[in-house]
């Protein structure tokens, strides 16, 4: 279908329902992501920003929406989703609307915090209940931001996302150096209590007590070597001359 000016005048003065009903017949929630996206890329992290014209609280109320959004982030690599609604109100003034889905919490924290806190431009959001916590919408007070004036403000938040992730990981590696360092002073006291058991080890031990040997407590010899003098001898002396002296009589008689 192409849109002339006279097409665009009737539409501006339609109501959403048949907005939905022109732009998206029987369209399913990919293909309505996919026909007006754009795609924003940095060291990894990927997000899409679609376009979509409808009323966001029937956007939401389709069937399966979660789960399509799922599937959809999962099929096509996409880290997060921002989904950005316009549609006309009865007073023909525009509406427009956000829903940022995203599995990942610090990513969609992220996003949603240099949203609600952007100033250049300031969007003015206004949070909308929702039923998923990987679901934040917002009504946008500032109609005025567009697409195009949006995208810099998700690169900054990427931007963000990406230098918090940094600190955490450099805080994680800091931790995990003095945890290294103090396992490196743990075997060390380790190691030097093992040295210093070894070199005792190596040390000649004490020799053991004698051991008392009862068979000789009483021996006579533990007074010493008796003491000979010059008249014992001597005299033992004179004792065996006059032995020998008297068995010799009677063999000359």
């Amino acid at each position: 279908m192409r849109l002339t000016s006279l097409h665009c005048t009737r539409l501006a003065s339609s109501p959403s329902s048949l907005l939905t009903t022109i732009f998206y017949p029987r369209l399913s929630t990919e293909q309505m992501l996919r026909k007006d996206q754009k795609t924003i890329y940095r060291q990894g992290t990927k997000v899409a920003i679609s376009a979509v014209y409808m009323d966001l609280e029937a956007f939401l109320q389709r069937s399966d929406l979660l789960e399509d959004l799922s599937a959809f982030c999962h099929d096509h690599s996409y880290d997060a989703l921002v989904a950005m609604t316009i549609f006309f109100n009865t007073q023909n003034e525009p509406v427009r609307q956000l829903a940022i889905f995203c599995p990942h919490e610090a990513l969609r924290m992220t996003i949603c915090g240099v949203l609600e806190r952007s100033s250049s431009p300031p969007l003015q959001l206004t949070p909308i209940p929702s039923t998923s916590p990987n679901l934040q919408a917002y009504l946008q007070g500032n109609t005025q931001v567009s697409r195009k004036r949006l995208l810099p403000v998700l690169q900054e938040a990427l931007s963000a996302h990406l230098d918090s992730a940094k600190m955490a990981s450099g805080q994680s590696e800091v931790a995990v150096g003095l945890s290294r360092e103090q396992v490196d002073k743990d075997l060390d006291k380790a190691s030097n209590s093992l040295i210093a058991g070894l070199s005792q080890d190596e040390e000649d031990p004490p020799l053991p007590p004698t051991p008392m040997n009862s068979l000789v407590d009483d021996c006579p010899l533990d007074q010493g070597l008796p003491k000979f003098s010059a008249e014992a001898v001597f005299e033992k002396c004179s004792q065996i001359s006059l032995s020998q002296s008297a068995r010799a009589c009677p063999s000359n008689k």
